[in-house]
């Protein structure tokens, strides 16, 4: 196979710096969610009203960046020699693998029947994370036997912990994707990407003519023509993915525009067109924000849009700071979020399921509220960093 795009091998500062900020910010906003007496602009915005906050942007921004390492990722597995139907298996795994672990958070969140489980929802959770850790570890024993070994004990585990799952008043049903959680929404997105990357075989213009069908499935999915027509009924069940699938793919231009090799261009070009490419965006979201608001919970076409605007913008300024000014020791303690995603996600859900367990919450209903809760929210997503930070030293990394 032969790479679609020149692209560099190295890990990029600002990619991962924006990821880590991203992920820092979404810990953030999960815990301030909690709080009383906040700010609005720290609220999501409620269904049907136009608009968004910093808290609305924070899983674009994550789509966003998910897209951008998309080329990265599969161009340096071609590299590598991966034949066209290893790099669809890589894929299809790592998809699956998301799907489970969104279906498995969503089922902890809500819908379970603890009595007919015979067990807390929070020691099952206590249960369910150590078994993620066994399966997705960046595992560095010379015998492989202990890596493959300690993966299947947490695959046993995870098969188990589906088992004893029941759900519903009755006690029968078992783990089911109402919806697929942040994890499984992530998930669809990454697998339309990838097939579209490389159908398009990574030509930013036939991308963007993606981001326009996302859009135009969205609209038929909202429309009275996906209710009576056998052909497009899908649409009706694909719309919010489609919007999704149009950041990440936005994302994957991005990374394009600024680092593909085959095309020479200057600095000052590459900028003027990332430039470029985020006006069409932002005219785009200003031409369709009167038939489909600005809503992060609808998944409008408007706020995937001006979500990717904004990520592209800080991105630039990113790139700009850290890789061409080189001024990037401020962030050097993002460094794990911005390398382990998932396991910094998962952190917080560990602890809170060890809140439900012990009835115990490191702050004080009294204090959680207002500026106190806010700044309280900030220190414990530093903290989360750092845990990080301590388990990649114990050499605890995941990677799907």
């Amino acid at each position: 196979m032969q790479v679609y795009n020149e692209l560099p091998s190295q890990r990029l500062h600002a990619v991962d710096i924006l990821r880590g900020l991203t992920i820092l910010l979404m810990v953030f906003v999960n815990e301030v969610a909690g709080m009383r007496n906040i700010p609005s602009w720290l609220k999501h915005v409620a269904p049907g009203v136009d608009g968004m906050t910093i808290t609305d942007w924070v899983f674009a921004g994550f789509l966003f960046i998910v897209g951008m390492a998309v080329p990265l990722s599969l161009n340096n597995r071609i590299r590598k020699g991966d034949s066209l139907l290893k790099l669809q298996g890589h894929i299809l795994v790592r998809t699956i693998a998301l799907l489970v672990l969104g279906i498995f958070m969503v089922n902890a969140e809500g819908g379970y029947n603890e009595g007919a489980m015979g067990m807390r929802i929070g020691v099952w959770s206590l249960l369910f994370y150590p078994c993620v850790i066994l399966v997705w570890n960046v595992y560095t024993f010379q015998n492989k036997t202990w890596a493959w070994l300690l993966r299947g004990i947490g695959i046993a585990g995870l098969i188990a912990l589906a088992m004893i799952y029941r759900g519903g008043e009755d006690g029968t049903q078992h783990l089911q994707p109402r919806w697929w959680g942040i994890l499984g929404l992530i998930g669809w997105a990454y697998l339309y990407t990838c097939i579209l990357y490389q159908l398009c075989r990574g030509n930013r213009y036939a991308l963007l003519a993606m981001v326009g069908l996302t859009i135009l499935i969205y609209a038929v999915g909202r429309s009275p023509l996906s209710e009576d027509s056998i052909l497009l009924g899908w649409t009706r069940s694909q719309a919010g993915n489609a919007t999704h699938t149009g950041i990440a793919l936005c994302g994957a231009i991005l990374t394009i525009i600024f680092f593909d090799q085959k095309t020479e261009r200057t600095l000052m070009q590459r900028l003027n067109e990332a430039l470029g490419f985020a006006a069409i965006l932002f005219l785009a979201g200003f031409i369709l924000r009167p038939y489909y608001h600005i809503g992060k919970i609808g998944a409008t076409p408007s706020w995937g849009l001006y979500c990717s605007v904004i990520a592209i913008i800080a991105f630039i300024f990113l790139y700009w700071l850290t890789d061409l000014k080189g001024i990037n020791k401020w962030a050097r303690f993002l460094q794990p979020a911005g390398a382990n995603p998932l396991l910094t996600y998962i952190i917080p859900f560990i602890m809170w399921a060890s809140y439900r367990v012990f009835h115990y919450y490191p702050l004080p209903d009294s204090l959680r509220t207002g500026i106190i809760g806010i700044v309280y929210c900030l220190l414990y997503a530093v903290a989360v960093v750092w845990i990080v930070r301590w388990l990649n030293r114990i050499h605890i990394r995941l990677q799907l």
